[in-house]
């Protein structure tokens, strides 16, 4: 019967050969196959057998919960971090693990012992009173994966851009210029760059189409090189991995197996006002796109007033720079327009409500408009002035004018009496 076999996914001749002999010399029992996942395509022996071992107890492990447990019980789950990063970083290159707290160094012993039972002794508890992020200075090493730019030694940095269709790396020299001519100085800073590029796809998760932009070098053999060292920084990659070669161009193209969201993703959210673009309208911009928004809203007519709430720097640059166009569109729809900020608002938004001939307002969109701020008002003051002063003299005509008509009927009844009197002496 069969014992397992290799995954379809590793097409390699000579991996596909050497692992098989790997497999056939496992001592599994009836009943048990194996398969070597693509993930295993370079792995040892020894680390091969360790991985089995470890499946091996894990699974006489969830048989016996199952046939002690009662339904429904939680007989197995993922690792948590402890277990995962002894599982997936732990090599017998590692001197020694360092563990914080009295329940995570017995998780690290367990899971240690479970995968390597020689290797126990290397875990060990951190005793010191100062936090051992703050006695590796773990903090500010795990700063440097919030920012595109990673310096390298030779004083070259990289760039890392994260995009919907592609990572994109771009490699720079800097100040990196000792060596003797530019074609020596781009290798070194380029192989610098392909170990520290391994490291900071697994420290990010960064996975899918990654496009390197090396710098370039004339000499084929440079390219090699840099190939070949880029291939074996990737080698301890638990993601299944695809390296081109480096074009005529300087750009090397690869893909990573995605195994989970990237970190980026992980601890943010895309910003509301740029979406993820790192860039907003300017305010010139939005003040323009805005104007256009008035017109529109103004052209539908069946208003007396309308009201736009939009952000403060945008309501003071029109208030400021274009309360002539604002006027012009006053004039030609015949309605008055009033301007008002809301800082909650980002540039390119805006609220419109319209006051209609019927009485009642008519918000667009159903969104409460705050009110101006002091320094919108004080642009708008003289305006206001202005504006209070015409209905008080407007009032004041009003109330002269039934005065007049009334000392008119007066005078006209004086007139009459008068002319009555007059011909009575006449007669």
């Amino acid at each position: 019967p069969r014992r397992g076999g290799v995954s379809r996914k590793i097409t390699n001749a000579a991996d596909r050969k050497r692992l098989k002999g790997i497999v056939s010399g496992l001592d599994t029992p009836d009943g048990v196959a194996v398969i070597v996942r693509t993930a295993g395509a370079k792995r040892t022996k020894t680390e091969i057998s360790r991985d089995y071992a470890y499946l091996s107890k894990l699974w006489d492990e969830i048989r016996t919960r199952t046939l002690e447990s009662q339904a429904p019980s939680l007989i197995h789950e993922e690792g948590d971090l402890i277990k995962r990063s002894i599982r997936d970083l732990y090599t017998s290159e590692v001197d020694e693990v360092l563990v914080e707290g009295e329940e995570a160094y017995k998780t690290a012993r367990n899971q240690m012992k479970m995968l390597i039972p020689s290797h126990v002794k290397k875990v060990q508890k951190y005793e010191d009173n100062l936090p051992i992020f703050q006695r590796y200075q773990a903090e500010q090493q795990m700063d440097t994966i919030h920012s595109p730019q990673v310096t390298l030694k030779s004083g070259g940095y990289l760039v890392i851009n994260q995009t919907e269709a592609l990572v994109a790396v771009d490699v720079n020299s800097g100040r990196s210029t000792r060596e003797r001519n530019i074609e020596e100085t781009a290798l070194k800073t380029n192989l610098e760059a392909a170990d520290e590029l391994g490291r900071q796809l697994r420290l990010r998760d960064l996975s899918g189409l990654i496009v390197v932009d090396f710098i370039d070098m004339e000499e084929n053999k440079n390219r090699n090189t840099v190939e070949r060292r880029m291939k074996d920084a990737m080698r301890n990659d638990r993601a299944r991995i695809q390296i081109g070669s480096i074009s005529h161009f300087g750009l090397l193209e690869m893909s990573r197996q995605r195994l989970r969201i990237s970190f980026n993703e992980s601890i943010s959210n895309v910003c509301p006002h740029c979406e993820g673009t790192g860039r907003v309208r300017s305010v010139e911009t939005a003040a323009l796109q805005l104007l256009r928004a008035i017109e529109d809203e103004a052209s539908k007519g069946k208003m007396d007033q309308l009201r736009i709430t939009m952000h403060n720097d945008v309501a003071l640059y029109i208030l400021n720079h274009k309360r002539a166009s604002v006027t012009a569109l006053e004039e030609q729809f015949g309605i008055s327009i009033v301007i008002l900020a809301d800082p909650n608002l980002t540039a390119t938004e805006h609220n419109a409500e319209r006051v209609g001939w019927q009485g009642s307002n008519q918000r667009k969109p159903a969104k409460t408009a705050k009110p101006a701020t002091a320094d919108v008002e004080a642009v708008d003051e003289a305006d206001s002035a202005e504006s209070e002063d015409r209905p008080e003299a407007d009032e004041a005509s009003e109330d002269d004018q039934p005065r007049r008509r009334k000392r008119g009927r007066r005078g006209g009844r004086r007139r009459r009496r008068r002319g009555g009197e007059a011909a009575d002496n006449a007669v």
